[in-house]
Order: structure tokens, then C-alpha cells, then sequence
């Protein structure tokens, strides 16, 4: 019977295994660079792909990447959200005047236009639904 190694690197896929018993097992770690939040959206979008796109879970995980992937995502859906909600306001005339005039009329208006540009995010971001 031969000894074997304690750690083996597979050039295939470019992962070091580590032997656990009598099985190799991968070993995975979060880049050290990657020290951004993944946020609200991010985290949607992790227990998304988790329970729905299981393969490219595993995937970006696999190969290092899952981490910057829902850091990227999560920057982009606050970008597109503040961008849409500045555009629904103005098409919608919700304006800093409607605030000191009305407020109950501004807060309401902001709600309902905060909810819907959440929904858009949630669609074509988060589950990646194409918005026809």
C-alpha cells in the first residue's frame, strides 16, 4: 500500500487538494485582495444561484471568483437603482418643492417609486429575469 500525499495540486483545474482522511478535498480560500461588502443585493443573488443555478454556484465558487462576482453585482444594482429612481422622479415630477410643499405626498410618491425601481433590480439583476 503507497502513502499518499498530503496535498496534491490538479493542473486541470488549477486547485491544491488536501487529503482529509481518505479523501482529497479542495482548498478554498477567499482571495485576500477582496475585502469589499456584498451587500443586499449580493446576498440575494448568492442564495439565488444556491437554490436555482446550483452548477454556476459551484462554479464561481470553484474557481475563486464568487466573492468579486457578488461585489461587482451588488455595486451595479445600488448604481442602476439610484439611476432609475432618478429617472422615475423626474418623470414623475417628485421634486424638492413637492417635499416642502407636501410632505406626505413626497414620502409617498418616493416609496412607491423606491419599491418599483427595487422590483426592476430584483428582475433583471438578482434573478435575472428578462424584463419583456
Amino acid at each position: 500500500m503507497t502513502e499518499m500525499k498530503k496535498h496534491i495540486y490538479d493542473e486541470n483545474n488549477g486547485l491544491w487538494y488536501k487529503l482529509i482522511g481518505d479523501y482529497y478535498i479542495p482548498v478554498l480560500t477567499l482571495s485576500s485582495e477582496e475585502r469589499r461588502l456584498i451587500g443586499k443585493w449580493g446576498r440575494m443573488h448568492r442564495d439565488y444561484l444556491k437554490e436555482h443555478r446550483p452548477i454556476l454556484y459551484n462554479d464561481l465558487i470553484l474557481s475563486g471568483q464568487f466573492w468579486t462576482y457578488l461585489a461587482d453585482l451588488n455595486e451595479q444594482a445600488q448604481e442602476r437603482l439610484s439611476l432609475i429612481i432618478e429617472q422615475m422622479k423626474a418623470t414623475e415630477g417628485v421634486t424638492e418643492e413637492m417635499k416642502a410643499a407636501d410632505q406626505m405626498a413626497w414620502v409617498s410618491a418616493m416609496n412607491s417609486i423606491r419599491n418599483r425601481a427595487e422590483e426592476i433590480i430584483l428582475r433583471e439583476l438578482i434573478y435575472g429575469e428578462d424584463v419583456a
